[in-house]
């Protein structure tokens, strides 16, 4: 096995939020390729699960746990070290894991801030309790972020966007697993 992993159960709240790239200099850093333009996540957990590439170089099998030295941003990319990883040959075998990160490591989000991960699966519905659909994707648009909530009509599931801002999104209710939004279905 490669050095630095242990062979781990992946937790059931895990959630994968971006892949090793290639390795950065010749102390056992590696490129994160986050999912996230905001990865705190990467930042906040000191261990990561990691499952293999989906293709390419396979270092190992299962899911394994990797413990984080430390993660930083460095220019317009996230670089990451582990313990046991410590030299560049180590790094570049890890080239292409999945990285899992617990949602209980997330750190807190601020008032009015959700995780998209979070919003998916939640019922959509409007001011007259009319059913919009369950939020099946988030969409980043560069100026605001819109759900993609799917619904069944005639027998089709088809989709409505609705933008996620304020002047439209009345009430998240995680706990309640719903989004009050001031839409119609006609829209």
């Amino acid at each position: 096995m490669t050095p630095g992993l242990e062979a781990a159960e992946l937790p059931a709240d895990a959630i994968e939020v971006g892949r090793i790239g290639d390795a950065w200099g010749i102390k056992g850093w590696f490129r994160i390729i986050p999912y996230s333009a905001a990865p705190e996540a990467l930042f906040s957990s000191k261990r990561w699960f990691l499952q293999p590439a989906e293709r390419g170089a396979k270092a190992f099998t299962g899911t394994v746990k990797l413990p984080i030295r430390e993660a930083k941003e460095h220019s317009d990319s996230v670089v990451a070290s582990a313990h046991g990883v410590d030299d560049r040959n180590a790094a570049e075998l890890l080239k292409g894991a999945r990285i899992f990160i617990p949602r209980s490591s997330f750190p807190t989000a601020a008032d009015d801030e959700y995780y998209w991960v979070d919003l998916i699966g939640l019922r959509v519905v409007n001011r007259e309790s009319v059913e919009l659909g369950v939020v099946r994707d988030l969409l980043s648009t560069g100026p605001q972020t819109v759900l993609v909530a799917a619904y069944e009509h005639e027998g089709k599931t088809l989709e409505r966007m609705i933008p996620f801002v304020s002047a439209f999104i009345d009430k998240v209710d995680l706990p309640g697993r719903c989004i009050t939004v001031d839409w119609q279905p006609d829209y």
